[in-house]
C-alpha cells in the first residue's frame, strides 16, 4: 500500500509559487484528475468551514502545463484518499493524514514527476484582502454590539463579547470583501443578547465603521503564525491593532500589514426568519495604492 504523506503548505507564508513532486494521482468522478503534491502554495477550500475559496493556477512539468481549476481538502486513512464533501472528519482528526488535492483536467503529471506550481496571484491577493477585512469587520461588529449583552459571555480576541463567534451561521470570503450571516434566535437571547440592539442598524453600522476607519489609519503588522508546516497544522492570524495585538485561529491567507489598507467598510441588513432574525454583514476593503 502506497503511503501518501501529509502535504506541506507554503501559502500561510504568502507563497504563490513553488517546486514540488507528485506523490499521488486519482481519477475523479467528473473525469478530471486529483493531484497530490508533497508541498504546495495552493490554498484548498476547507470542507468543514468553506469560507475562503480555493486558489486556482497551473502546474508545469518539463513537458506540459496542467491548469488547476480548484484545490480541495483530502484525507487519507489506511491508504484510502477521501476528497472534499465526502470527507467524514474535520481537519486534524486522529488517524487521518490531510492533503491538498489539485484538480486538473486529464491527462495529468505522473507520480514522481517534478512540477512547478503557480497560483493566480491576482485572485490570491483579492481573497487575502477579503479575508483580512472579514476578521477585522467581525471584531468591529463585536465592539459595536458590546453593550447589547445582559449576561457574561465568551469574549473575542479584543476582549469584547463574542457576538460573531456565538451567532455566526455562514461566512464567505470574496474578492476584496466578505459576507457573514448571523442568526439571532432563542439560543442567543438565552445567552443574554438583547435583539433590540439591532433596531437601529445604521447606528451599529456607524460604530463598526468608525472602529474600522481608525484601524485603517495604522501601520499594524499582520501575519499567520504556525508551528506545524503541514495542512492540518494549527495556524493563527495575528494583527497589531492600536489597542493591542489580536489573534484568531485561521487557515486562510491574508494581507501583511494594515498599511496596505485604505478603507474597510461594512453594511448591515436584517430580515425576519422563523424563530428570530437573520443579520447579514457585507464587508468591502479598498487597498492603498
Amino acid at each position: 500500500m502506497t503511503q501518501i504523506p501529509a502535504t506541506v503548505v507554503t501559502y500561510p507564508d504568502g507563497d504563490v509559487t513553488g517546486t514540488a513532486t507528485v506523490v499521488h494521482a486519482v481519477l475523479l468522478a467528473d473525469g478530471r484528475t486529483g493531484i497530490v503534491l508533497d508541498r504546495t502554495p495552493f490554498h484548498p477550500v476547507d470542507t468543514a468551514w468553506p469560507d475562503q475559496p480555493a486558489d486556482v493556477g497551473v502546474l508545469r512539468s518539463s513537458s506540459d502545463e496542467f491548469p488547476v481549476v480548484t484545490a480541495l481538502t483530502g484525507g487519507v486513512r489506511e491508504g484510502d484518499l477521501v476528497i472534499g464533501s465526502d470527507l467524514p472528519v474535520r481537519m486534524g482528526a486522529e488517524g487521518w493524514t490531510f492533503v491538498v488535492v489539485h484538480v486538473v483536467d486529464a491527462p495529468a503529471p505522473a507520480v514522481g514527476e517534478s512540477v512547478e506550481a503557480y497560483v493566480d496571484p491576482e485572485l490570491r491577493a483579492a481573497l487575502s484582502a477579503g479575508h483580512t477585512a472579514c476578521h477585522l469587520a467581525s471584531l468591529a461588529l463585536d465592539a459595536a454590539l458590546a453593550d447589547a449583552w445582559t449576561k457574561e459571555v465568551p469574549t473575542d480576541a479584543a476582549g469584547h463579547p463574542a457576538f460573531d463567534m456565538l451567532a455566526i451561521q455562514t461566512s464567505r470570503i470574496t474578492a476584496y470583501g466578505s459576507t457573514d450571516v448571523y442568526r439571532i434566535g432563542k439560543s442567543l437571547r438565552r445567552k443574554g443578547f438583547d435583539p433590540a440592539a439591532l433596531d437601529d442598524l445604521r447606528a451599529v453600522e456607524e460604530r463598526a465603521n468608525a472602529t474600522l476607519a481608525g484601524w485603517a489609519e495604522t501601520p499594524g503588522a499582520i501575519g499567520v503564525h504556525r508551528e506545524d508546516r503541514t495542512l492540518a497544522g494549527r495556524r493563527t492570524w495575528r494583527c497589531e491593532l492600536p489597542e493591542g495585538a489580536v489573534e484568531l485561529p485561521c487557515g486562510g491567507t491574508h494581507l501583511t500589514s494594515l498599511a496596505e489598507v485604505e478603507a474597510i467598510t461594512v453594511a448591515l441588513a436584517s430580515a425576519e426568519v422563523p424563530g428570530g432574525v437573520e443579520l447579514t454583514m457585507t464587508t468591502g476593503i479598498r487597498l492603498a495604492h
